[in-house]
């Protein structure tokens, strides 16, 4: 269907927007109780919180008045969620051996994208990867990373595609710079200076 959702606000997840996160992610926090934490914290910890303590996690995160992503709106409804936000902030990417930073350049990290079913297959993930790039880029940012999945089909269920596609990424002007697994590259944008 291409871009087809109209008028699309993308807003950053600040304590006053809380309650849109929750209905958009729902009872059971998008995924398997993930509640958008899967890469902030030490696996043992992920699972021992479950799905409220990793509600209660996020919560604190926003609370604390860190910005850990963008809703995205239509006609005032959330329905579409990508996680932004600097690379130090997700600790897993510091200890994965194949995500590792592939050099001591600050970067931001573009770690998820969740949308509501009513709005699957209709351009979402490039339009909030764009809004992600534009609200990291106001930040300061001038390297902004991905890490998509690179499938050998299209066929991928969705608790394997919460990174993105490869394709998205690089419609979007990102470019392979690391792929350390067959399936996982490490994808760039340079803004600014570090573009030339």
């Amino acid at each position: 269907m291409g871009d087809s959702v109209p008028e699309l606000r993308f807003d950053p997840l600040i304590p006053d927007r809380w309650d849109d996160f929750e209905t958009l992610f729902g009872p059971r926090g998008a995924v398997g109780g993930c509640w958008c934490m899967w890469w902030r914290i030490k696996r043992k910890d992920y699972d021992a919180n479950r799905n409220e303590g990793n509600r209660t996690a996020m919560k604190a995160i926003v609370d604390g008045g860190s910005v850990p992503g963008l809703l995205a709106y239509h006609d005032d409804v959330p329905i579409g969620w990508i996680s932004v936000a600097p690379r130090a902030d997700f600790g897993v990417l510091q200890r994965s051996p194949i995500l590792k930073p592939v050099d001591d350049l600050p970067a931001w990290s573009i770690v998820c994208f969740f949308v509501h079913k009513e709005y699957k297959g209709q351009g979402m993930s490039g339009r909030m990867l764009r809004a992600a790039v534009e609200y990291a880029a106001d930040q300061g940012a001038t390297i902004i990373e991905g890490y998509p999945i690179a499938p050998k089909s299209d066929d991928v269920p969705d608790i394997y595609s919460f990174t993105g596609f490869l394709s998205t990424f690089e419609a979007a002007g990102f470019v392979e710079v690391a792929r350390r697994s067959q399936h996982r590259p490490i994808m760039r944008l340079y803004l600014g200076d570090q573009a030339a």
